[in-house]
């Protein structure tokens, strides 16, 4: 047991970093990873090296990294679990959906709980192919980060695909 115990004690370690960096992004906002900006991306690569060295400390041995790593499937696991069960724990963790437009106009409360500019809506809303904000219906952050675009005029769009160029075959 006592050679278990230093590997018990960076699992118990990576699953407390686990569930404060989940409480800190849930307090802190959420976004959609393709929408984090330079500074969000910078934030994210720091927090999980300055995170590193209090899961493991000083043992950077494979069998260190594999306890850590351990921990973290685990904790995932049991969360994945629970937020699949329970409505309340899922809400608590993830939040709820939260709407920036309805009837093309801009729900100043949404985008602040979304923490969230005008310019990043304009943006997410031209790259779901309408042209402005007035002509969207329904604009909504999901729970998972990503954000929802329907218009009126979206059922009506279609997507041309190009055609592949064919090639002349010579036998």
């Amino acid at each position: 047991m006592s050679l278990l115990y230093p590997y018990l004690i960076i699992i118990l370690k990576s699953v407390s970093i686990y569930v404060f960096i989940i409480i800190g992004i849930r307090l802190f906002g959420k976004k959609e990873v393709s929408q984090l900006s330079v500074v969000d991306l910078v934030f994210i690569l720091l927090i999980s090296n300055s995170v590193q060295n209090a899961m493991v400390g000083n043992d950077t041995s494979v069998q260190g990294g594999m306890a850590a790593a351990l921990g973290l499937f685990i904790c995932n696991y049991i969360f994945r679990f629970f937020l699949l069960r329970s409505k309340k724990f899922s809400d608590t963790v993830q939040g709820e959906e939260i709407v920036l437009v309805l009837n093309g106009k801009i729900s100043q409360d949404g985008l602040k709980k979304a923490n969230m500019t005008e310019d990043e809506l304009c943006m997410i809303v031209r790259e779901h192919g309408v042209e402005h904000v007035s002509d969207a219906n329904l604009v909504v952050l999901e729970v998972d980060g990503n954000v929802s675009v329907l218009s009126s005029d979206f059922a009506k769009k279609s997507v041309q695909r190009k055609k592949k160029p064919q090639t002349m075959h010579n036998p």
